[in-house]
């Protein structure tokens, strides 16, 4: 076995991956025609624009300090995404998108080539109301071809925008579809066949605000932009000359893509300016897979009103929020004492497989940089200035969920997170476009058990639906886990059991999916395909 091989096996039998033997197929992934490049990336020889310190009287890792003297960030007031609720035309809410190659400046006078969604990076924040009619023109010219997925939306599986929607390098994609679900912040972004984490790291994705009865009759802090802010997180890292790097190692490829350089709505070492009252963020995990444990450094308390798929029963007190790639949650905060303070990522030993990061690191090519998921990071600086309104009061109701009756489940069906032949596979199997791995009848309901075997987090996305969190390794969930949800964590060596019911939409021939939403193992092959079928 050349050292090479060898290598990749000692990686993944660390991981506790899988029991296996790499063969000659074991790189016989969507990203073969970079094996030439191997044996660099996995010596990790690529130098970092930013390192931090962990715990144990370690500083905090700013949320930008570049090593390289020839990229220098200052502080930027943090942009928000342009809201965007298209126009009424004929009685339908349309929204014309261009997707589109862009150069965005996230170090001081160096320009970084990037794509967005009507803009160089990122997208606008869509936004429309329950019972809707909405009608998208989709433009592609990106040059490449790309898909727009609809992440958390209730919607027939024909426009949910997965890899069998593609939209082809100048073409135009017309879905048109009911908004069908409650109130909630969801996502939308690139689901294309081996390139979703790609697309996603140079910038393919946005915002989606949906609004309804409940959330207008709520007093909630509502003025977008003002009181009511919009947090896309992500974490890149860059070249020396600033522009994106992507996979470079080994451990990217296995652990998934995380970088040393904080972005927030595409902003680098932002803050924001927030009013001395009660100010209300919507928080996206946008990375392609750094889990965040987010908090505040003077540790003060804020409220989860939200989850993925809409508001909670009542407001959930914390001073941690753990949020996957992917998951959304909407968090009240109190700025009335006037104090500044930073919103930072705490440490995640779940996410890292444990205490065992300096032997990983060695293992999987890469110094002190490599892995962060024990450093403190900024994540926003937070300024109080006057209010200019009063406060809105901190509402004690804000939902009534209804629970899923375990006596209605028709089925019950297990998961698990898996390995084979080298790749990032479910139930052992990988993902195969021709194959559909699970049929659900409409009208159905089902407990969906996911187990996660492995020595390191994963979390597990369902297209279609909004579930609820039955239990963790028979456990009931936390409080800010018991509403609705379409992806949830799943830390090592974990069972979790998710309910649902699958309405309004079936299709013979054209599936949903399931993945994993760390988006290096989903474009590996940890994805699957259902079909709703009337019968």
């Amino acid at each position: 076995m050349d050292p090479l091989r060898r290598r990749i096996v000692q990686a993944l039998s660390l991981a506790s991956l899988s029991a296996m033997t790499i063969g000659s197929s074991a790189l016989a992934s969507p990203w073969s025609d970079r094996r030439k490049n191997m044996r660099d990336r996995m010596r990790g020889n690529s130098r970092s624009p930013m390192r931090g310190r962990g715990r144990g009287g370690n500083r905090p890792m700013p949320a930008a300090t570049p090593t390289n003297t020839n990229l220098t960030l200052s502080p930027k007031q943090l942009k928000i995404p342009q809201q965007d609720t298209g126009q009424l035309i004929d009685g339908k809410r349309v929204f014309n998108l261009n997707l589109q190659k862009g150069k965005t400046e996230f170090f001081d006078g160096v320009l970084t080539n990037t794509i967005g969604i009507n803009s160089d990076y990122l997208g606008s924040t869509l936004r429309a109301s329950r019972g809707d009619q909405v009608q998208f023109n989709i433009t592609n010219k990106l040059g490449e071809v790309s898909t727009v997925h609809w992440h958390g939306m209730h919607i027939p599986p024909t426009v949910d925008g997965g890899p069998h929607q593609n939209i082809k390098a100048g073409a135009t994609w017309q879905p048109e579809f009911e908004i069908n679900q409650e109130a909630a912040t969801l996502f939308y972004h690139s689901h294309t066949m081996d390139k979703t984490g790609e697309q996603v790291y140079r910038g393919y994705a946005g915002m989606f605000i949906i609004d309804d009865e409940i959330s207008s009759r709520l007093d909630l802090p509502s003025d977008y932009g003002v009181d009511d802010i919009p947090l896309i997180i992500q974490d890149r890292k860059f070249k020396e000359d600033g522009s994106f790097q992507y996979v470079s190692s080994m451990r990217d490829r296995m652990m998934g893509m995380k970088g040393d350089t904080i972005l927030v709505n595409g902003t680098t070492n932002p803050y924001v300016n927030v009013e001395r009252r009660l100010i209300r963020f919507r928080i996206l995990n946008a990375s392609n897979a750094r889990f965040y444990n987010l908090g505040f450094d003077d540790n003060r308390n804020f409220y989860q009103i939200a989850s993925d798929g809409g508001f909670l029963n009542k407001p959930v007190r914390l001073n941690r929020l753990r949020l996957s790639p992917g998951e959304r949650a909407e968090i009240l905060v109190a700025f009335q004492n006037g104090n500044e303070c930073k919103l930072q990522n705490y440490p995640d030993q779940s996410a890292g497989m444990g205490r065992r990061g300096a032997s990983r690191r060695r293992m999987f090519g890469g110094g002190r940089s490599a892995m962060q998921d024990t450093d403190v990071m900024d994540i926003l600086n937070m300024k109080p200035v006057a209010a200019t309104i009063a406060s809105h009061p901190l509402p004690s109701l804000l939902n009534n969920i209804p629970q899923f009756n375990e006596a209605d489940v028709q089925k019950t069906r297990r998961f698990f997170m898996s390995m084979s032949r080298g790749r990032f596979a479910i139930n052992g199997k990988t993902m195969d476009m021709k194959r559909i791995d699970e049929v659900v009848k409409l009208g159905s309901t089902e407990i969906w058990e996911i187990r996660n075997p492995m020595m390191m987090a994963h979390n597990f996305h369902v297209h279609d639906v909004q579930f609820q969190i039955l239990s963790r390794n028979g456990r009931r969930p936390a409080q800010n886990e018991q509403g609705w949800k379409d992806t949830v964590i799943l830390n090592p060596r974990e069972t979790v059991k998710i309910v649902m019911n699958f309405a309004d939409y079936a299709d013979d021939t054209v599936p949903y999916m399931y993945h994993c939403h760390i988006l290096e193992h989903e474009d590996q092959g940890m994805m699957g395909q259902f079909l709703v079928v009337n019968s």
